[in-house]
């Protein structure tokens, strides 16, 4: 069950009702190669791809971002997070994909997306074709989430967040996050998804900014050793928002990568 809502400029957005919710989606290409985009924590299609789903080749690929459930114009439901929500996560993208048409695809994976992505390919060998993921992790220290709490209490959200949630409902929901981080650290090696990272198959890129704040090199390095026959790249100027700062680098990294 699908509703087409526009197409503009070579961009169609829609909704597909995917394990109970209705996904918020946007499309654009023709390329044979089809490639998903999975947001950050609380991002969406439009506040965190702007720049792949404008420049990322589209007779090469079929590029689709989606707003996670809870998140962007995926709601309602509003977003929570349960100890499985990167699981569940990870399915809904994989079932997106599917009822849009596509039984094997590549997965982009940013930060909290790129948590959600690592799973779909472990837990879908068959389907996940290549995976780039970068400001992501396997795992979560509890120093880790009392730098989240001292940096999201100093931080002024965008004003695309402010424009999604509002302030009060953004911080609510952060706090939320936040604590469910907390459960994560409290885990044998604070894992998010450690014991999954050998089942993954497919080629894996991993991108690291060297002056993310966020997410340090050694989460990168863990990915490296973990995941096998993976590669990383550095990107020595960039922080977390990599694929922002340096697009034209970055989309050029992802497409070589992809068709190699």
């Amino acid at each position: 069950m699908g509703t087409l809502v526009l197409s503009i400029s070579s961009v169609t957005s829609g909704r597909k009702h995917v394990n109970g919710v209705d996904l918020y989606y946007e499309q654009t290409g023709r390329g044979k190669h089809a490639v998903l985009l999975i947001p950050g924590s609380l991002g969406s299609v439009r506040t965190d791809f702007g720049p792949q789903m404008k420049s990322l080749n589209k007779e090469r690929f079929t590029v689709v971002g989606f707003d996670p459930r809870g998140c962007g114009q995926s709601r309602p439901p509003a977003r929570d997070f349960p100890l499985d929500f990167f699981e569940r996560d990870a399915k809904d993208a994989v079932d997106l994909m599917k009822a849009l048409g596509y039984d094997k695809f590549s997965l982009l994976g940013w930060s909290a997306g790129g948590e959600a992505a690592m799973i779909a390919a472990a837990k879908n060998p068959d389907v996940i074709r290549k995976m780039v993921v970068w400001g992501a992790g396997a795992y979560i220290t509890l120093e880790q989430v009392e730098f989240f709490k001292a940096l999201f209490a100093t931080i002024q959200p965008s004003a695309e967040m402010m424009e999604l949630y509002g302030e009060e409902v953004f911080l609510k929901t952060w706090e939320a996050c936040l604590e469910t981080f907390t459960q994560f650290a409290k885990r044998p090696e604070g894992s998010i998804c450690l014991e999954l990272l050998p089942l993954i198959s497919c080629p894996t890129l991993i991108i690291h900014g060297e002056k993310d704040p966020i997410v340090n090199i050694q989460h990168s390095q863990c990915l490296l050793k973990n995941i096998k026959g993976s590669r990383l790249h550095l990107m020595p100027e960039c922080d977390h928002t990599l694929h922002q700062q340096n697009a034209d680098e970055f989309n050029k990294l992802v497409e070589d990568f992809l068709e190699d």
